[in-house]
């Protein structure tokens, strides 16, 4: 199995993940990164939101609401991640950074959705 991605650093408005700065917000998948993610909602994450992430499969989604957590997880996403088999958790970004390297390095199977400034 492939090493999960490592994020190296998170300050607002960018993100280094295995050493390549992001200046949008990012998917991290086990596999790989999604850069310049869109939701259709921006401060709110939908189900549409999150094709790639069902697609991953990962057993976790570590969801970063932005410096002060201004991005909402509506409980109808959580049901339709629940329903996908992903537990999702939902912190402000810089907590959300650790969180996931603390679960990519344990080695669960997990993603990362970035909202990188408010």
């Amino acid at each position: 199995m492939d090493v999960a991605p490592k994020i190296d650093s998170y300050e607002f408005g960018r993100v280094t993940v295995d050493g390549r700065e992001y200046r949008a917000d990012v998917i991290v998948l086990p596999e790989r990164v999604v850069a310049d993610w869109w939701r259709v909602e921006g401060h709110g994450l939908a189900p549409e939101d999150l094709k790639e992430v069902v697609a991953a499969q990962p057993r976790v989604l570590v969801v970063g609401t932005g410096a002060y957590g201004v991005m909402s997880v509506p409980d109808d996403t959580i049901t339709y991640l629940a329903g996908q088999g992903v537990k999702v958790e939902a912190y402000d970004t810089a907590r959300a950074v650790r969180r996931y390297n603390e679960l990519a390095s344990s080695g669960e199977r997990v993603a990362a959705g970035l909202h990188l400034t408010c």
